[in-house]
């Protein structure tokens, strides 16, 4: 079996014959975008880059993004979530709730106390957003918050998360 990007025959609208082009060039051509890895600065300045370049090419038309990572840095996922329109989990999915964490647990202790304050507003600007979109009252996202809680796409629908396509 081959290894690395498959390529696949793409007939270009107007051309007479298709040409062999990558897999992820033909969806993203058909405004399907995938995120595979974890979330860092790169891959989210790739996605947010390509579902604005397709929301100005046609604003109409659904872009829609399949999401397959272990997680990842919390300011990048959110750029993610901002310039996401709406947000789809299929039925199989898994969605977690949970507090946002910190890298800089071995930080001497002023800069250890930085990141505890700016890790709460963190904290507190997510909860807010998650009360807005779930129409919850912060104080139960906030307690929801306290563990990971893992969520099929139905519960998270239920719980004004998500809404369940498939």
């Amino acid at each position: 079996m081959p290894i690395g990007v498959p390529k696949v025959p793409y007939r270009i609208p107007g051309d007479e014959e298709a040409t062999w082009v990558d897999l992820y060039n033909v969806m993203y051509r058909e405004r399907t975008l995938f995120l595979g890895q974890e979330i860092r600065c790169e891959i989210t300045n790739h996605i947010t880059g390509l579902m604005v370049y397709l929301s100005i090419e046609d604003g109409i038309s659904d872009i829609f993004l399949f999401i397959n990572s272990p997680g990842g840095w919390l300011i990048s996922g959110m750029a993610i979530f901002d310039t996401m329109q709406t947000r789809i989990a299929f039925p199989h999915a898994r969605i977690m709730l949970h507090q946002p964490a910190s890298a800089y647990y071995r930080a001497r202790t002023p800069e250890f106390l930085l990141e505890v304050e700016e890790l709460h507003k963190v904290r507190e600007m997510i909860t807010r957003v998650y009360a807005l979109r779930t129409g919850k009252p912060f104080w139960v996202v906030s307690e929801d918050m306290e563990r990971d809680v893992f969520m099929s796409a139905d519960e998270a629908k239920a719980y004004g998360l998500s809404i369940c396509r498939g």
